[in-house]
């Protein structure tokens, strides 16, 4: 274990007590969004928060899991690497330049994006050696070789362990029958066979490919002033080449028919999964779809699906539906688990369900209580730094307008039954889905 200095003592404190301000503070007003570029064309969001001496920094890139080509996993174990070594530290010295001052570097990677976030006191010399370590992370990752095989072997145990979850399973079998051959359908962590087959070369040769500025969007939220801030994010991405901005993604293809998959699987359960494209960031009909959705299957207990499934029938304890948004049409996806001799009727209550709503719409009674609940807790979701700049990253990456967060609540209240029961037969359709179905069932 490593011997902390005793200044950790004190920034420790200081790290709680801002927590503590932030869990228990009342909700804010929706904050204003600052934005500009740095000089080697970054694209930069940024929310003064003054209350605490704090600051939350992400910069995102144009580098997910859709870029993997041919090599799944490709991004992602890249991403994994970066804190690995940097500049003239290796990944033990990285780790302990961040514990010593409280700070936190935390790296992920999705099928449009890989973000790489910083939390940090704003006091000194915390802020300083917490910037300088960020730098070196996004702009001299070293990619050691010995290190990479460690990464490597771990990240094969853990694609062997997610071989042993039918739910794991199941969502990459689904994820293969939504998107086929585009790069949505490729499980982000990779296969067994491209992980073995990766480079250390070629995991640099991708960061040398998208990390670059102008592929990059870098949000802030924190006790800073706008020349704090610009300052900031010009020190970030000073070190990165221009470069361009990734092409965009091909479109998604709707599916044109029905597909059942089944894969035996030794589980006294059966997971059901069904599936299809759904909608984009940005997409016209996203508040009608999320409303909507929200009534069906997202709001967990009170949801339609959950009175249908587990209320009224007892076929699973949970059930749930979702759109999940990309640059390109991302997952719709309604899925259980279930004992294997109800999987079909389960299966068959999903779908009915799913068709009543799609015919009808929700009630007036129903949208009412979504609106009271979505709007209600609206701005419990924006008041802390850390949910903030999530918010930040997804605007500024996807190009929402900036007055997003401002106008959420009256777009909920605008929505209609009307409205909500026309986006859905306009965007999905029961007879298309793809369905999976995981455990000891027989084939269809």
């Amino acid at each position: 274990m490593l011997q902390m200095p005793r200044p950790l003592t004190l920034f420790a404190q200081a790290l709680i007590a801002a927590t503590l301000v932030l869990t228990t503070a009342p909700a804010a007003a929706v904050p204003e969004i600052q934005t500009w570029q740095t000089p080697t064309g970054a694209r930069v969001l940024f929310v003064a928060a003054p209350e605490i001496p704090m600051v939350d920094v992400s910069i995102v890139f144009d580098a997910g899991s859709a870029r993997d080509g041919t090599q799944a996993g490709l991004a992602a174990v890249t991403a994994k690497m970066l804190m690995q070594g940097a500049g003239s530290w290796d990944a033990d010295a990285l780790a302990e330049r961040t514990a010593v001052i409280g700070a936190a570097i935390s790296v992920e990677t999705d099928r449009d994006l890989t973000s790489i976030g910083l939390r940090s006191l704003t006091q000194q010399p915390a802020l300083e050696t917490a910037l300088e370590t960020l730098t070196a992370v996004v702009t001299t990752p070293t990619f050691p070789a010995a290190d990479w095989e460690r990464v490597r072997k771990n990240w094969l145990i853990g694609l062997r362990q997610a071989e042993e979850s039918p739910k794991s399973v199941a969502q990459k079998a689904l994820n293969r029958a939504i998107f086929g051959d585009h790069p949505y359908a490729a499980d982000p962590a990779g296969t067994a066979a491209t992980i073995a087959a990766l480079t250390r070369e070629e995991l640099q040769a991708f960061h040398a490919r998208y990390y670059h500025a102008r592929n990059a969007v870098v949000a802030i939220v924190g006790a800073l002033d706008r020349a704090e801030a610009e300052a900031m994010a010009t020190r970030l991405t000073a070190g990165l080449p221009s470069g361009e901005r990734a092409a965009a993604l091909p479109p998604v293809a709707e599916l044109t028919s029905g597909a059942v998959t089944t894969l035996p699987f030794p589980a006294t359960q059966t997971t059901v999964l069904l599936g299809q494209p759904g909608m984009r960031r940005g997409d016209p009909d996203y508040f009608p779809l999320y409303v909507g959705n929200h009534i069906l299957g997202g709001s967990g207990l009170v949801s339609l699906l959950m009175n249908e499934i587990r209320e009224q029938r007892g076929l699973s304890y949970s059930v749930s539906s979702a759109f999940s948004p990309l640059a390109q049409l991302g997952s719709f996806t309604l899925g259980l688990q279930t004992k294997t001799a109800q999987a079909s009727q389960a299966r068959a209550v999903l779908l009915e369900t799913l068709q009543r709503f799609i015919a009808t719409g929700p009630t007036e009674a129903q949208l009412t209580a979504a609106k009271q609940n979505l709007t209600g807790g609206f701005p419990l979701r924006i008041a802390s730094n850390s949910s903030l700049i999530n918010y930040l990253e997804v605007i500024g990456f996807y190009h929402l307008p900036l007055d997003y967060l401002a106008q959420f609540r009256a777009r909920v209240e605008a929505v209609t039954v009307e409205q909500i029961r026309e986006a859905f037969a306009r965007r999905i359709h029961p007879e298309r889905l793809a369905v999976v179905l995981v455990g000891e069932v027989a084939r269809e």
